[in-house]
């Protein structure tokens, strides 16, 4: 895949782009500018979008497409159009090429700028005095957008995090909220684009954007389809009426959660080790992180003993695609999270809450999620 950002960097370069040159040009007085718009782009149509990208890369001369935020796609859209690339051929999942599309949306209008607040340069006003690269590097569209992914994916829990949270991880800006309102425009172009190269999204199942957009902002892009209140209220200490660990949970997952589900009821212990829950020492009990690893160890799986540590076992997957077994993060931080629950399937999460709280299941409605981790 890395033939396709090199080939899609030569267009960076094409005589397309020649018409924007002195709007490349731009002064740092410009580019302060576009780091204080205030606008807000919502209702953003991806089918629209989609003709009038596919439009322009098949030839048509910039003044005839039309889409809203762009006031250059002739520049715009071959900038964009890099940036996917590299991100696919880095093998950045698609929420990292948004998060990247949204930043240089933010940072220079995704304009390959010669200029910008101090020594800032390029699509994302990456600075060579704090080590980005040289200036001549940093005006490599590919090159600025590789090292724009290679930071990204350094940053703990970031495809938990919305998007404007990562790429302020990234970025370090002075306007941390501003990226926020492109994520509507660069998830329908990372859409649009990612249709012209073959496979692209062949490991990732086909969604409605809107739906993912209105599901981010509503809980940070971790909400699962079912929320667990179909159930109504659970009584702490009790299964749900009508629960069943579902059929297709892995078989380690299945014991481990039955495991957990015999500790129900047990009252939590802070520090306790979660080996004799039922018995008459307190340190016996569970807190959040030994239920967790207990319940994996008669499943013959071992986990590390604190929230801290668990937070970095098995690997990071989205929390809209919650399986049985995965491991919930909540309160602190994604990097260092506060507390771990395990996914029941559902909608439900097995936990041992806090001091003077027993073991429950609760509706991952109630749940905050930071971070979640797949140790099967």
């Amino acid at each position: 895949m890395k033939g396709i950002a090199a080939g899609i960097g030569v267009v960076v370069l094409s005589p397309l782009l020649l018409a924007g040159t002195a709007m490349m040009m731009a002064s740092s007085s410009e580019a302060s500018t576009t780091a204080a718009f205030s606008g807000c782009l919502t209702g953003i149509d991806t089918g629209e979008v989609t003709k009038e990208v596919t439009k322009l890369l098949d030839g048509a001369d910039g003044k005839d497409v039309h889409i809203q935020g762009l006031d250059l796609p002739a520049e715009q859209i071959p900038n964009a159009q890099t940036i996917v690339a590299t991100g696919i051929s880095l093998d950045v999942p698609k929420k990292g090429q948004v998060i990247a599309i949204a930043t240089a949306m933010q940072e220079s209008r995704l304009r390959n700028l010669n200029s910008g607040d101090r020594d800032s340069l390029g699509l994302f006003q990456q600075r060579p005095s704090q080590g980005w690269g040289t200036a001549q590097q940093i005006r490599d569209p590919v090159y600025a957008s590789e090292q724009f992914y290679k930071h990204l994916l350094k940053v703990d829990g970031w495809q938990q995090m919305k998007v404007t949270q990562a790429a302020q991880a990234v970025q370090k800006s002075g306007y941390p909220d501003a990226y926020a309102q492109w994520e509507d425009l660069a998830t329908a172009l990372q859409t649009a684009i990612a249709k012209t190269f073959p496979n692209a999204d062949k490991d990732e199942p086909a969604k409605d954007s809107t739906k993912d957009k209105d599901t981010e902002a509503t809980t940070g892009g971790c909400t699962p389809d079912q929320d667990g209140t179909s159930f109504g209220r659970i009584p702490e200490g009790s299964v749900p009426k009508g629960y069943k660990i579902p059929k297709d949970a892995d078989p380690k997952a299945r014991k481990a959660i039955e495991w957990a589900m015999h500790q129900l009821g047990t009252q939590y212990q802070w520090g306790g080790t979660c080996t004799d829950s039922h018995g008459p020492d307190p340190m016996g009990r569970c807190d959040c992180s030994s239920l967790m690893q207990q319940a994996y160890a008669h499943a013959d799986v071992k986990l590390t003993r604190t929230t801290y540590t668990q937070v970095h076992e098995g690997k990071a997957v989205s929390a809209k695609n919650l399986k049985p077994g995965d491991l919930i993060f909540s309160r602190g931080t994604a990097a260092r999270p506060e507390h771990v629950g395990m996914y029941m399937g559902e909608g439900l999460v097995i936990e041992a809450p806090r001091t003077s709280k027993p073991v429950r299941i609760t509706p991952i409605k109630d749940w905050d999620i930071l971070a979640v981790r797949r140790v099967l």
